[in-house]
Protein backbone atom coordinates (compact mmCIF):
# COMPACT_ATOMS: atom_id res chain seq x y z
CA UNK A 1 0.00 0.00 0.00
CA UNK A 2 1.34 3.41 -1.00
CA UNK A 3 1.95 5.91 1.78
CA UNK A 4 -0.84 8.51 2.08
CA UNK A 5 -0.05 12.09 1.06
CA UNK A 6 1.08 14.45 3.82
CA UNK A 7 -1.51 17.17 4.27
CA UNK A 8 -0.79 20.52 5.94
CA UNK A 9 -0.32 19.92 9.66
CA UNK A 10 -1.47 21.63 12.84
CA UNK A 11 -0.61 20.96 16.48
CA UNK A 12 -2.77 19.38 19.15
CA UNK A 13 -0.49 19.79 22.11
CA UNK A 14 2.58 17.66 21.38
CA UNK A 15 0.93 15.82 18.48
CA UNK A 16 0.75 16.97 14.86
CA UNK A 17 -2.46 16.27 12.93
CA UNK A 18 -3.82 16.96 9.48
CA UNK A 19 -5.22 20.50 9.32
CA UNK A 20 -8.65 19.03 8.56
CA UNK A 21 -9.81 15.99 10.51
CA UNK A 22 -12.80 13.70 10.11
CA UNK A 23 -15.77 13.87 12.45
CA UNK A 24 -17.27 10.38 12.58
CA UNK A 25 -20.63 11.03 14.29
CA UNK A 26 -22.69 10.83 11.08
CA UNK A 27 -21.57 7.22 10.59
CA UNK A 28 -23.88 6.11 13.41
CA UNK A 29 -27.33 7.09 12.16
CA UNK A 30 -27.47 10.62 13.55
CA UNK A 31 -28.27 12.13 10.16
CA UNK A 32 -30.36 9.28 8.81
CA UNK A 33 -29.59 5.64 8.09
CA UNK A 34 -25.95 4.59 8.04
CA UNK A 35 -24.14 1.48 6.89
CA UNK A 36 -21.18 0.14 8.87
CA UNK A 37 -19.26 -1.13 5.85
CA UNK A 38 -19.68 2.20 4.09
CA UNK A 39 -18.62 3.99 7.27
CA UNK A 40 -15.44 1.92 7.49
CA UNK A 41 -14.77 2.66 3.81
CA UNK A 42 -15.16 6.43 4.29
CA UNK A 43 -12.77 6.41 7.26
CA UNK A 44 -10.21 4.42 5.33
CA UNK A 45 -10.62 6.71 2.31
CA UNK A 46 -9.88 9.65 4.62
CA UNK A 47 -6.73 7.94 5.88
CA UNK A 48 -5.69 7.19 2.28
CA UNK A 49 -6.07 10.90 1.49
CA UNK A 50 -3.80 11.93 4.36
CA UNK A 51 -6.32 12.70 7.11
CA UNK A 52 -4.80 11.66 10.44
CA UNK A 53 -7.29 13.00 13.02
CA UNK A 54 -10.40 10.88 13.62
CA UNK A 55 -12.98 12.19 16.08
CA UNK A 56 -15.57 9.97 17.77
CA UNK A 57 -17.39 9.66 21.11
CA UNK A 58 -18.88 6.96 23.30
CA UNK A 59 -22.18 8.83 22.89
CA UNK A 60 -22.40 8.50 19.10
CA UNK A 61 -24.67 5.52 18.63
CA UNK A 62 -24.01 4.75 22.32
CA UNK A 63 -20.74 2.98 21.57
CA UNK A 64 -21.51 1.94 18.01
CA UNK A 65 -19.40 4.70 16.47
CA UNK A 66 -16.30 3.71 18.40
CA UNK A 67 -16.74 0.14 17.19
CA UNK A 68 -16.94 1.31 13.56
CA UNK A 69 -13.84 3.46 14.01
CA UNK A 70 -12.07 0.55 15.66
CA UNK A 71 -12.81 -1.66 12.66
CA UNK A 72 -11.60 1.00 10.25
CA UNK A 73 -8.24 1.60 11.91
CA UNK A 74 -7.36 -2.03 12.55
CA UNK A 75 -3.86 -2.52 11.16
CA UNK A 76 -3.51 1.24 10.53
CA UNK A 77 -3.22 2.56 14.09
CA UNK A 78 0.20 4.14 13.50
CA UNK A 79 -1.29 6.61 10.99
CA UNK A 80 -4.17 7.72 13.21
CA UNK A 81 -4.53 10.36 15.91
CA UNK A 82 -7.56 9.00 17.71
CA UNK A 83 -9.85 11.32 19.66
CA UNK A 84 -12.87 10.17 21.63
CA UNK A 85 -15.04 11.57 24.40
CA UNK A 86 -16.97 10.63 27.54
CA UNK A 87 -19.56 12.13 29.81
CA UNK A 88 -22.37 13.15 27.43
CA UNK A 89 -25.52 11.40 28.65
CA UNK A 90 -27.82 13.17 26.20
CA UNK A 91 -30.60 13.49 28.75
CA UNK A 92 -30.67 9.82 29.72
CA UNK A 93 -31.96 9.38 33.24
CA UNK A 94 -32.71 13.09 33.30
CA UNK A 95 -28.99 13.97 33.13
CA UNK A 96 -26.97 15.49 30.33
CA UNK A 97 -23.48 15.03 31.76
CA UNK A 98 -21.47 12.90 34.15
CA UNK A 99 -18.05 14.10 35.27
CA UNK A 100 -17.61 11.94 38.36
CA UNK A 101 -14.05 10.56 38.66
CA UNK A 102 -15.26 6.96 38.82
CA UNK A 103 -17.29 7.51 35.63
CA UNK A 104 -14.21 8.91 33.88
CA UNK A 105 -12.26 5.72 34.61
CA UNK A 106 -15.00 3.27 33.62
CA UNK A 107 -15.80 5.22 30.45
CA UNK A 108 -12.19 5.13 29.32
CA UNK A 109 -11.94 1.38 29.82
CA UNK A 110 -15.09 0.83 27.78
CA UNK A 111 -13.88 3.09 24.96
CA UNK A 112 -10.49 1.38 24.78
CA UNK A 113 -12.25 -1.97 24.42
CA UNK A 114 -14.67 -0.79 21.72
CA UNK A 115 -11.91 0.95 19.76
CA UNK A 116 -9.60 -2.04 20.10
CA UNK A 117 -6.61 0.09 21.13
CA UNK A 118 -4.31 0.35 24.11
CA UNK A 119 -4.17 4.14 24.26
CA UNK A 120 -6.40 7.05 23.25
CA UNK A 121 -4.46 9.96 21.77
CA UNK A 122 -6.90 12.71 22.80
CA UNK A 123 -9.58 12.15 25.44
CA UNK A 124 -12.28 14.80 25.83
CA UNK A 125 -14.84 15.49 28.47
CA UNK A 126 -17.77 15.71 26.04
CA UNK A 127 -20.08 17.78 28.24
CA UNK A 128 -19.18 19.66 31.41
CA UNK A 129 -20.98 18.36 34.49
CA UNK A 130 -22.08 21.37 36.57
CA UNK A 131 -22.50 19.15 39.64
CA UNK A 132 -18.84 18.05 39.72
CA UNK A 133 -15.94 20.53 40.01
CA UNK A 134 -13.97 20.54 36.77
CA UNK A 135 -10.83 20.07 38.88
CA UNK A 136 -12.12 16.68 40.06
CA UNK A 137 -13.01 15.50 36.57
CA UNK A 138 -9.74 16.61 35.01
CA UNK A 139 -7.84 15.14 37.95
CA UNK A 140 -9.34 11.76 37.10
CA UNK A 141 -8.53 12.29 33.41
CA UNK A 142 -4.94 13.14 34.35
CA UNK A 143 -4.65 9.80 36.14
CA UNK A 144 -5.44 8.11 32.83
CA UNK A 145 -2.47 9.94 31.29
CA UNK A 146 -0.22 8.79 34.12
CA UNK A 147 -1.48 5.22 33.61
CA UNK A 148 -0.59 5.37 29.91
CA UNK A 149 -4.17 4.94 28.72
CA UNK A 150 -4.50 8.46 27.33
CA UNK A 151 -1.95 10.80 25.77
CA UNK A 152 -3.65 14.21 25.74
CA UNK A 153 -6.69 15.78 27.40
CA UNK A 154 -9.43 17.92 25.91
CA UNK A 155 -12.71 19.60 26.80
CA UNK A 156 -15.81 19.97 24.63
CA UNK A 157 -18.38 22.76 24.92
CA UNK A 158 -16.33 24.52 27.58
CA UNK A 159 -16.19 28.27 28.19
CA UNK A 160 -12.98 30.19 28.83
CA UNK A 161 -13.06 30.16 32.65
CA UNK A 162 -13.72 26.40 32.70
CA UNK A 163 -10.75 25.89 30.39
CA UNK A 164 -8.50 27.96 32.66
CA UNK A 165 -9.52 26.00 35.76
CA UNK A 166 -8.98 22.68 33.99
CA UNK A 167 -5.62 23.75 32.57
CA UNK A 168 -4.33 24.49 36.08
CA UNK A 169 -4.88 20.83 37.01
CA UNK A 170 -3.38 19.29 33.87
CA UNK A 171 -2.44 20.76 30.48
CA UNK A 172 -5.41 20.80 28.11
CA UNK A 173 -4.36 20.12 24.51
CA UNK A 174 -7.62 20.93 22.73
CA UNK A 175 -10.99 22.54 23.23
CA UNK A 176 -13.70 21.29 20.88
CA UNK A 177 -16.65 23.64 20.48
CA UNK A 178 -19.07 24.32 17.67
CA UNK A 179 -17.53 26.87 15.32
CA UNK A 180 -18.61 27.92 11.86
CA UNK A 181 -19.55 31.03 9.92
CA UNK A 182 -23.10 30.55 11.19
CA UNK A 183 -22.27 30.05 14.88
CA UNK A 184 -19.15 31.72 16.18
CA UNK A 185 -19.98 33.92 19.17
CA UNK A 186 -18.70 31.31 21.65
CA UNK A 187 -15.53 30.73 19.63
CA UNK A 188 -14.78 34.44 19.45
CA UNK A 189 -15.19 34.52 23.23
CA UNK A 190 -12.99 31.47 23.94
CA UNK A 191 -10.22 31.72 21.33
CA UNK A 192 -8.25 34.47 23.14
CA UNK A 193 -7.94 32.18 26.17
CA UNK A 194 -7.06 29.01 24.25
CA UNK A 195 -4.57 31.01 22.19
CA UNK A 196 -2.94 32.42 25.31
CA UNK A 197 -2.65 28.95 26.87
CA UNK A 198 -1.41 27.26 23.68
CA UNK A 199 -4.53 25.11 23.34
CA UNK A 200 -5.79 23.99 19.93
CA UNK A 201 -9.36 24.86 18.97
CA UNK A 202 -11.13 21.95 17.26
CA UNK A 203 -14.16 23.19 15.32
CA UNK A 204 -17.06 20.77 15.20
CA UNK A 205 -20.01 21.29 12.85
CA UNK A 206 -17.77 23.59 10.77
CA UNK A 207 -20.28 23.39 7.91
CA UNK A 208 -23.28 24.22 10.10
CA UNK A 209 -24.59 20.64 9.93
CA UNK A 210 -24.64 20.89 6.16
CA UNK A 211 -26.19 24.34 5.81
CA UNK A 212 -22.95 25.92 4.61
CA UNK A 213 -22.69 23.48 1.71
CA UNK A 214 -25.66 25.35 0.17
CA UNK A 215 -27.39 22.02 -0.51
CA UNK A 216 -30.12 22.34 2.10
CA UNK A 217 -33.30 24.24 1.24
CA UNK A 218 -36.18 22.03 2.32
CA UNK A 219 -36.22 20.11 5.63
CA UNK A 220 -38.78 17.75 4.09
CA UNK A 221 -35.88 16.24 2.10
CA UNK A 222 -34.30 14.99 5.33
CA UNK A 223 -34.91 11.34 6.17
CA UNK A 224 -37.14 10.42 9.10
CA UNK A 225 -34.17 9.44 11.25
CA UNK A 226 -32.23 12.65 10.63
CA UNK A 227 -31.71 14.58 13.88
CA UNK A 228 -31.80 17.85 11.95
CA UNK A 229 -35.57 17.47 11.65
CA UNK A 230 -35.70 18.40 15.34
CA UNK A 231 -33.02 21.07 15.16
CA UNK A 232 -34.07 24.71 15.62
CA UNK A 233 -31.98 26.10 12.76
CA UNK A 234 -33.73 23.68 10.34
CA UNK A 235 -37.24 24.61 11.46
CA UNK A 236 -39.10 26.08 8.47
CA UNK A 237 -39.37 29.53 10.01
CA UNK A 238 -35.58 29.63 10.55
CA UNK A 239 -34.31 27.65 7.58
CA UNK A 240 -35.43 30.12 4.92
CA UNK A 241 -33.54 32.91 6.70
CA UNK A 242 -30.41 30.77 7.09
CA UNK A 243 -30.51 29.68 3.45
CA UNK A 244 -30.60 33.36 2.44
CA UNK A 245 -27.45 33.96 4.49
CA UNK A 246 -25.68 31.02 2.87
CA UNK A 247 -26.57 32.30 -0.59
CA UNK A 248 -24.18 35.21 0.08
CA UNK A 249 -21.40 32.70 0.74
CA UNK A 250 -22.39 30.88 -2.44
CA UNK A 251 -21.80 34.06 -4.46
CA UNK A 252 -18.34 34.61 -2.97
CA UNK A 253 -17.46 30.95 -3.54
CA UNK A 254 -18.48 31.21 -7.17
CA UNK A 255 -16.08 34.10 -7.63
CA UNK A 256 -13.31 32.08 -5.90
CA UNK A 257 -14.08 29.04 -8.07
CA UNK A 258 -14.61 26.80 -5.07
CA UNK A 259 -17.67 25.34 -3.36
CA UNK A 260 -19.47 27.13 -0.50
CA UNK A 261 -18.36 24.37 1.85
CA UNK A 262 -14.73 24.77 0.82
CA UNK A 263 -14.98 28.52 1.37
CA UNK A 264 -16.47 28.03 4.84
CA UNK A 265 -13.69 25.61 5.82
CA UNK A 266 -10.97 27.83 4.32
CA UNK A 267 -12.33 30.75 6.35
CA UNK A 268 -11.98 28.71 9.53
CA UNK A 269 -8.46 27.57 8.65
CA UNK A 270 -7.44 31.16 7.95
CA UNK A 271 -8.74 32.35 11.32
CA UNK A 272 -5.67 30.87 13.01
CA UNK A 273 -3.10 28.09 12.88
CA UNK A 274 -4.54 26.75 16.13
CA UNK A 275 -7.91 25.90 14.53
CA UNK A 276 -8.63 22.37 13.27
CA UNK A 277 -12.02 21.79 11.62
CA UNK A 278 -13.48 18.27 11.74
CA UNK A 279 -16.25 18.11 9.12
CA UNK A 280 -18.14 14.85 9.04
CA UNK A 281 -19.57 13.02 6.06
CA UNK A 282 -20.85 9.63 4.94
CA UNK A 283 -19.89 10.25 1.32
CA UNK A 284 -16.43 9.87 -0.29
CA UNK A 285 -17.11 12.68 -2.77
CA UNK A 286 -17.91 15.08 0.06
CA UNK A 287 -14.73 14.03 1.86
CA UNK A 288 -12.72 14.90 -1.26
CA UNK A 289 -14.52 18.24 -1.53
CA UNK A 290 -13.84 19.12 2.11
CA UNK A 291 -10.12 18.42 1.77
CA UNK A 292 -10.09 20.70 -1.28
CA UNK A 293 -10.50 23.59 1.17
CA UNK A 294 -6.81 23.21 1.99
CA UNK A 295 -6.00 24.65 -1.45
CA UNK A 296 -8.22 27.72 -1.02
CA UNK A 297 -6.30 30.82 0.08
CA UNK A 298 -8.05 33.94 1.32
CA UNK A 299 -6.76 37.49 1.49
CA UNK A 300 -7.45 39.78 4.43
CA UNK A 301 -10.06 41.57 2.33
CA UNK A 302 -11.75 38.30 1.41
CA UNK A 303 -11.80 37.20 5.04
CA UNK A 304 -13.57 40.43 5.96
CA UNK A 305 -16.00 40.05 3.07
CA UNK A 306 -16.92 36.52 4.16
CA UNK A 307 -17.26 37.52 7.82
CA UNK A 308 -19.48 40.45 6.89
CA UNK A 309 -21.69 38.25 4.69
CA UNK A 310 -22.86 36.37 7.80
CA UNK A 311 -22.36 38.65 10.81
CA UNK A 312 -22.02 37.17 14.30
CA UNK A 313 -25.47 36.26 15.58
CA UNK A 314 -27.16 36.55 12.18
CA UNK A 315 -28.25 32.89 11.98
CA UNK A 316 -31.77 32.03 13.13
CA UNK A 317 -32.39 29.23 15.62
CA UNK A 318 -30.61 27.93 18.70
CA UNK A 319 -27.57 25.68 18.37
CA UNK A 320 -29.53 22.82 19.94
CA UNK A 321 -33.13 22.22 21.04
CA UNK A 322 -33.84 24.35 24.10
CA UNK A 323 -33.53 21.56 26.68
CA UNK A 324 -30.05 20.67 25.44
CA UNK A 325 -28.85 24.27 25.52
CA UNK A 326 -28.53 23.96 29.29
CA UNK A 327 -25.73 21.43 28.83
CA UNK A 328 -23.53 23.30 26.34
CA UNK A 329 -20.85 25.94 26.79
CA UNK A 330 -20.41 25.60 30.54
Amino acid sequence: MASPPVLPQRALGSIKVSAIGLGCMSLSGVYGASNDDEGVAVIQEALDRGVTLLDTSDMYGWGHNEEVVGRAIKGRRANVVLATKFGNLGGRGGKFADGRPEFVASSCEASLKRLGVEVIDLYYQHRIDPTVPIEDTVGAMARLVHQGKVRLLGLSEARAETVRRAHRVHPIAAVQNEFSLLYRAEADETLPTTGELGIAYVAYSPLGRGLLTAKMEDPATLSEGDARRRHPRFAPENLSHNVTLVQKIEEIARAKRCTPGQLALAWLLARGKDIVPIPGTKRPERLKENLGALAVTLSTAEMAQISDAIPVGAAAGLRYPEAQMKSVYL
